[in-house]
């Protein structure tokens, strides 16, 4: 009877131990956890359930749906793109191997231009920024995404391609966009003050429309409106934005640009960390190349392309115009050789054909003309911008800005899964993320992976106001990756662009497994990431 009663008591106690162990859906094992804070790292593991982290710490007993081993190598949060081209190329191929591979789960889209606002208001095509951003969710993406809203976009809507200030009317219009994309999600306003029609832009019109964004917790961040002789004067207008619309605000894709105006890197980091300071939250990001990639619009004014596309192409015909814009843009290239301007990318198949992959200078002479001349005549002939890179940064100053401690990391490019043969583009699409852990850190010591993660996950999270992601922190999204350390490599080149990123081997999106050993697993559990004004209907 006695001995009946003790294997009774002993089986209910083995039941109630096995009962308190906690369950989850997806465990990582043996890990080196990097959490994203930039502390030192810790061997432990982390437990997801329903799209959350359960727990992140030293081991601990979990009943768990899959495991995956990491087998001694870097846990961490998913990295953070903080400027992507991504939108078009996501909505035909939702993958987004070449950053995927990287190790990025989230894509910040809105340089200048966003995915709406679009068409006119009045219109059944028309279509609000909430809608755009919820139809990329809707077609299936791998990554988070979220986007600023372009300052040039709500301009287009509302004054079109006009040089010219915005009257009291439009302003106040375009501050009503502002608001609306506010609560729809947007993350802040976006400017890109290089381009027409985004120059025409006076700084009264963007810290109007950033006091809107501020009010709702968002962020102004700008490529500013010049990176060369002029840049210390342009971040001088970020700062006073900042300032005056009482706004946290990043310069996009920080550089100073062509060979003469290096040395003004110095100069403009002491501007920015005078202002940081002072109070002012300023912060950067970079892409870790010492090329830049855009169209023949580098070294072309913004004036002649007032009115938009076609009354740009047509002005370059006119004699008198043309006659003008040769000298100007001569000026431009006694600063960016035409030998340091490649061209990749192009609208014709019959001009890529034959000059893909051709700086300007080659092509000038195989058409027996100027620079300056034929700059202006392959854009005519190609009906379109025609994308080139641009050599025109220091590597020593690349070195310089990742030590920065309020830089992060962006791409400036799209994300491609499946490019068409032929096709070119800058190697920062496949690994502008990978060469900071990779190159930089392993490789050259400049900073600690600790360090080099922090500035991937948690400082950009932080600036954007995202606060449940970023972070290897219980009750925070379970966007996280499982990468060697020693084995991460960035393959693309300038020569040959179109190779993936090496050594980041699983990647989970909201506690999905996108991408395990490497290869895709054709989930699609990326969200769109509302920003800090957000309200939903």
């Amino acid at each position: 009877m006695i001995k009946k009663i003790l294997l009774a008591l002993f089986f209910i106690v083995s039941i109630n131990c096995r009962q308190e162990v906690p369950s989850c859906d997806l465990l990582i094992t043996n890990g080196i956890i990097f959490d994203g804070s930039g502390k030192e790292s810790f061997p432990g593991i982390v437990a997801i359930k329903n799209e959350k982290i359960l727990y992140v710490g030293r081991s601990k007993q979990f009943n768990s749906k899959k495991i995956i081993n990491a087998d001694g190598k870097a846990v961490s949060p998913g990295f953070i793109n903080m400027l992507s081209w991504a939108y078009g190329s996501l909505l035909k191929d939702g993958r987004s191997l070449s950053d995927i591979k990287q190790g990025v789960t989230l894509e910040v889209f809105g340089e200048g231009t966003s995915p709406g606002p679009k068409g006119v208001k009045d219109s059944s095509n028309y279509m609000s920024f909430g809608d755009a951003m919820k139809k990329l969710e809707s077609s299936g993406v791998s990554t988070n995404i979220a986007s600023f809203l372009g300052a040039t976009t709500v301009r287009i809507q509302e004054i079109g391609y006009a040089n010219r200030q915005a009257s009291l009317s439009e302003l106040d219009k375009m501050k009503k966009l502002v608001e609306q994309s506010m609560l729809e999600g947007a993350m802040g306003v976006g400017s890109s003050l290089i381009y027409a029609p985004a120059d025409y832009a006076n700084t009264q019109e963007l810290i109007a429309l950033s006091e809107v964004a501020s009010k709702y917790g968002g962020m102004y961040i700008s490529h500013i409106r010049n990176e060369g002789d002029q840049v210390l004067e342009a971040v001088d207008e970020l700062i006073t934005i900042a300032k005056n619309a009482n706004i946290r605000s990043e310069i996009y894709h920080l550089k100073a640009s062509r060979k003469a105006n290096w040395s003004l890197l110095d100069d403009i980091i002491q501007k920015v960390e005078k202002a940081r300071s002072e109070g002012l939250k300023i912060t950067a990001d970079m892409y870790t190349y010492n090329a830049s990639s855009t169209g023949l619009t580098g070294v072309i004014p913004t004036w002649v392309q007032e009115g938009g596309h076609r009354a740009w192409i047509n002005r370059m015909q006119q004699k008198e115009p043309r006659k003008r814009l040769i000298q100007d843009i001569k000026k431009e290239l006694e600063q960016q050789p035409p030998q340091g301007i490649l061209m990749v990318g192009f609208n014709k198949d019959s001009m890529k054909k034959k000059y893909i992959g051709m700086t300007i200078a080659e092509a000038a002479k195989i058409r027996n003309q100027s620079p300056e001349e034929a700059i202006i005549d392959l854009i005519i002939e190609d009906d379109s911008r025609i994308q080139c890179i641009y050599f025109s940064m220091s590597e020593d100053n690349i070195r310089k800005k990742i030590k920065l401690p309020w830089v992060s990391f962006c791409s400036d490019a799209g994300s491609y899964s499946n490019p068409p043969n032929g096709f070119r583009t800058h190697p920062r699409a496949f690994g502008s993320f990978i060469r900071v852990l990779g190159k930089y850190s392993r490789d050259e010591g400049l900073i600690t992976l600790e360090e080099g993660i922090r500035k991937l996950t948690s400082f950009p999270a932080e600036n954007l106001g995202i606060k449940d992601r970023g972070l290897l922190k219980n009750g925070f999204y379970a966007d996280i990756v499982v990468f060697d350390p020693n084995k991460i490599k960035d393959n693309a080149t300038f020569n040959n662009p179109i190779q993936y990123a090496e050594g980041v081997e699983h990647v989970m999106v909201n506690g999905q497994i996108v991408l395990e050993n490497g290869k895709h697993t054709n989930i699609f559990s990326g969200k769109f990431i509302k920003g800090p004004g957000y309200k939903e209907n």
